[in-house]
C-alpha cells in the first residue's frame, strides 16, 4: 500500500533531523541535512507543529555549535510565535536565545532574554519555570560579581520553596548561595552551603548523569582549597572522583576535579603525579573545545612550571592564555595573565602593567553598567505590575468591582470546565465504545468467513456421504453380481475391485466424519483474528512465526477493548520486528497464568540495548495501551540476543 504524501514528508523530516544530530557523521553533512529540514517545514502552515519542527532545526544548530544558524532559526520562532500569540513557544524561545547570548557573553540581552520568558510563564502559570528562571538571573548577576542582589533574589525563592517543596529547586539555591559565598570569601558560609546541597544529593534520587552529589563534593573541595587546607580539598577531590559513571556522564566536572586535585597535591608539594594529571584534564578539555576549562588547566600548568622554577614554559603558556583570554573574553584570565607575564617578562613588564589597569578599571565599569542594566530591565518588565498596584490603591471602589467580576468569572470558568470536563469523559466513553464496535466488527466478519467455511465443508460432507458413497455401493454391488461368473479369471479381477472400492468407501467415510466434526470443534473469535494478522504477515514479510494458544483461555472474560489493544500490541510488535530486528523466527505464546492471561512474543533478530535506546511513539504506545488493561509490560532485550515483550493482563 502506497503511503500519503503526509506520511512520506514526516519520514523524511524525521530521517533528516536524525542524520543532523549524528555526532559521527561530517560537520558539511549535518547542515547539509539540517537545511534540508527547513525546507520541507518551512513550506508548512504556522501552526503548533511547525513551531515544534523549527525548534528541532534550533537545537542541531545549537549541537553543531553553529551559533548565527541558530539565533537566525531562534529568531524566526520568535516572531512565528507572535503572530499566533503561541505564549508557550514565545516563553520557550526566549529561553533558547539566553543560551545564544550566555555563549556569546552578552549578559545584557542574556538578562533580558531570561526576563521575557520570566514575564511570559508568570502569567502561564507555569511557578516551577518561573522559579529556576529566577535562580537564573540571580547566578548571572553572580557572575557580575552582584553579590548582595544575587543572594537577595535566592532567599526570595528559598522562602517561597517553604510553601511549594521542590528539592531540586532547593539544591540549586544552596549551590549558588555556596558560590556567592566563596566568591566573596566568606567560606565558612560557603561549606555550609554546599553541605546542605550535598545532603539533599545524598537522600534524593537525581538524574543519573547530573552527578549532584560529585558537583557538590568538588565544590567543598574548592573551598578547603581557598583557605588553603589542601589535604581536605583533596579528600574531597578524590570522593567526587569515586563517583560512578563521573568521566561519561560529566565529562568536564571530571576534567576540573583532576586539575584542582593536582593544583592542591602541587600546593602539598607533592609531584608524584604531576604534571599528568594537568595533561590529562587539559586533553579532555581540549577534546570538549571548552575555551573556560583550557585557560583553567593552562593556569594551573603554569603555576606548576613556575613551581618548578621552569620560567620559559611558564612564560610561553602566559602568553598562550592572554592570547586565549582575549579571543574568548575571559577577563579573570587575561587580568592573572598580564599580572604574571609582568613578572616574568621584564623587557614588557610596564606594557604588561598599564594594560592590566586599564582592562581591570574597564571590567569594574561594564559590571557597574550591567548592573544598572540589570535594574532598569527589572523595571520595565515589572513598570506595569506596579503602576497597576498605585491604580488600585487610588481608586478602591474599582477593587471591589473587579473582585465581583472575578468571582463572576471564577463561577463562569468553573461551570464551564465542568461542562468541557463532562464533554471530555463523553469523548472518552464514546472512544471506547467505538473501540468495541470495532472490535466486534472484526469478530463478526470473521465469523462470517468461519460460517461460510463451515456451510462449505458440510456440502462438500453431504456431497461425499450421499453421493460419492452411493455411486460406489451400487458399483460395489454389480461387480458382486459380476463375481458370479464361474471363470477364475474374471472372479479374480472382480475381488481385487471389490478390496479397492471397500478402501476408498472407508476412506470417504472418514473424511465426511472428520469434516462433519470441525464444523461442531473449531472456536471462531479472537484466537483466529490473531492468527490471521500473523499469517497474513508470514505471506510478504520473510518471516516464519509460531503461535501458541492455550485452548482453555477463556476469551469472552476480557472486554472487548482490552481485546483491541491487546491486538494493537501485537500489530505493533509485528511492525518493529519487520522494521528494526532483522529477524528469521517470531513466536508467540498466550497462556493462562492464574486468573490472568500472560502473552509473550519473541523473536531471533538483532535486539537493542533499552538502557540507550530512546523510547518511540510506537513503544509509548504501547506501554499505555497495556495502562488501559490495568496490564505489565516488560520488554526485554540485549544486542545480538533478540527482543522479548512479557505481557500479564488481568481478567
Amino acid at each position: 500500500m502506497k503511503k500519503t504524501l503526509a506520511s512520506q514528508k514526516a519520514d523524511s523530516l524525521a530521517y533528516f533531523f536524525e542524520k543532523a544530530d549524528n555526532d559521527s557523521l561530517p560537520y558539511t553533512e549535518r547542515q547539509l541535512y539540517n537545511k534540508k529540514a527547513i525546507t520541507i517545514i518551512s513550506k508548512d502552515k504556522n501552526d503548533s507543529m511547525n513551531r515544534v519542527n523549527y525548534f528541532k532545526v534550533a537545537n542541531r544548530y545549537y549541537n553543531m555549535s553553529d551559533w548565527a544558524s541558530y539565533k537566525k532559526t531562534v529568531d524566526l520562532i520568535i516572531k512565528k510565535a507572535e503572530k499566533t500569540n503561541d505564549s508557550a513557544s514565545l516563553a520557550k524561545a526566549y529561553e533558547y536565545l539566553s543560551d545564544y547570548y550566555g555563549h556569546n557573553v552578552v549578559f545584557d540581552s542574556l538578562y533580558l532574554s531570561v526576563s521575557k520568558a520570566e514575564k511570559i510563564y508568570s502569567k502561564l502559570g507555569n511557578t516551577k519555570k518561573v522559579l529556576n528562571l529566577i535562580l537564573f538571573k540571580a547566578s548571572i548577576k553572580l557572575g557580575q560579581k552582584d553579590f548582595a542582589e544575587s543572594e537577595k533574589t535566592i532567599f526570595k525563592v528559598l522562602a517561597y520553596l517553604k510553601d511549594y517543596e521542590d528539592e531540586v529547586l532547593e539544591y540549586s539555591c544552596y549551590h549558588l548561595l555556596g558560590n556567592i559565598y566563596l566568591e566573596s570569601n566568606e567560606i565558612e558560609l560557603a561549606k555550609e552551603f554546599f553541605l546542605k546541597a550535598l545532603k539533599i544529593a545524598d537522600k534524593r534520587k537525581f538524574s543519573k548523569r547530573s552527578q549532584n552529589k560529585a558537583h557538590s563534593l568538588f565544590y567543598l573541595g574548592l573551598a578547603y582549597q581557598k583557605q588553603k587546607q589542601h589535604k581536605k580539598a583533596i579528600y574531597y577531590f578524590d570522593e567526587a572522583l569515586k563517583q560512578p559513571n563521573l568521566f561519561l556522564d560529566h565529562a568536564p566536572l571530571y576534567a576540573n576535579i583532576k586539575d584542582n586535585l593536582g593544583y592542591s597535591k602541587m600546593k602539598l608539594g607533592d609531584y608524584t603525579d604531576l604534571p599528568d594529571l594537568f595533561y590529562e584534564s587539559l586533553k579532555i578539555a581540549d577534546s570538549l573545545n571548552k575555551p573556560g576549562y583550557i585557560l583553567t588547566v593552562k593556569n594551573s600548568l603554569s603555576e606548576y612550571y613556575i613551581s618548578i622554577k621552569d620560567t620559559a614554559k611558564a612564560v610561553a603558556l602566559e602568553k598562550e592564555i592572554n592570547t586565549l583570554s582575549k579571543k574568548y573574553l575571559s577577563t579573570k584570565y587575561l587580568l592573572e595573565s598580564l599580572q604574571r607575564l609582568s613578572l616574568f617578562d621584564r623587557k614588557n613588564a610596564n606594557l604588561y602593567i598599564k594594560e592590566y589597569f586599564k582592562i581591570n578599571d574597564s571590567i569594574q565599569l561594564g559590571q557597574l553598567r550591567n548592573r544598572n542594566k540589570f535594574a532598569r530591565i527589572e523595571f520595565e518588565t515589572e513598570g506595569l505590575a506596579l503602576e497597576k498596584d498605585k491604580l488600585t490603591q487610588q481608586k478602591s471602589i474599582l477593587i471591589y468591582l473587579a473582585v465581583g467580576i472575578l468571582l463572576f468569572a471564577v463561577t463562569l470558568f468553573v461551570i464551564r470546565h465542568q461542562i468541557t470536563k463532562n464533554k471530555e469523559l463523553r469523548l472518552l466513553q464514546e472512544q471506547q465504545n467505538a473501540n468495541e464496535e470495532i472490535y466486534q466488527l472484526m469478530l463478526d466478519q470473521q465469523q462470517k468467513i468461519e460460517e461460510g467455511r463451515q456451510l462449505e465443508k458440510k456440502r462438500i460432507s453431504r456431497e461425499l456421504h450421499d453421493g460419492v458413497m452411493g455411486r460406489l455401493s451400487g458399483i460395489r454391488l454389480n461387480l458382486f453380481v459380476l463375481g458370479r461368473k464361474t471363470d477364475p479369471e474374471t472372479i479374480a479381477k472382480s475381488l481385487d475391485h471389490i478390496s479397492e472400492i471397500q478402501e476408498v468407501e472407508r476412506e470417504i467415510r472418514t473424511i465426511a466424519y472428520d469434516l462433519e466434526k470441525k464444523v461442531f470443534s473449531d472456536t471462531v473469535g479472537f484466537v483466529t483474528i490473531v492468527s490471521n494478522l500473523f499469517s497474513d504477515r508470514e505471506g510478504h514479510s520473510g518471516l516464519h512465526f509460531i503461535v501458541d494458544v492455550e485452548e482453555d483461555i477463556e476469551w469472552e472474560a476480557l472486554s472487548g477493548n482490552n481485546k483491541m489493544n491487546l491486538y494493537r500490541i501485537l500489530q505493533e510488535s509485528l511492525q518493529n520486528i519487520n522494521k528494526y530486528a532483522d529477524a528469521d523466527t517470531v513466536a508467540l505464546r498466550m497462556q493462562k497464568a492464574g486468573s490472568a492471561i500472560a502473552v509473550t512474543i519473541e523473536d531471533d533478530g538483532t535486539g537493542f540495548d533499552i538502557r540507550k535506546i530512546k523510547k518511540g511513539l510506537g513503544l509509548k504506545n504501547m506501554e499505555e495501551r497495556a495502562d488501559e488493561m490495568n496490564a505489565t509490560i516488560d520488554i526485554l532485550s540485549e544486542e545480538g540476543r533478540g527482543t522479548k515483550i512479557n505481557l500479564i493482563i488481568p481478567v
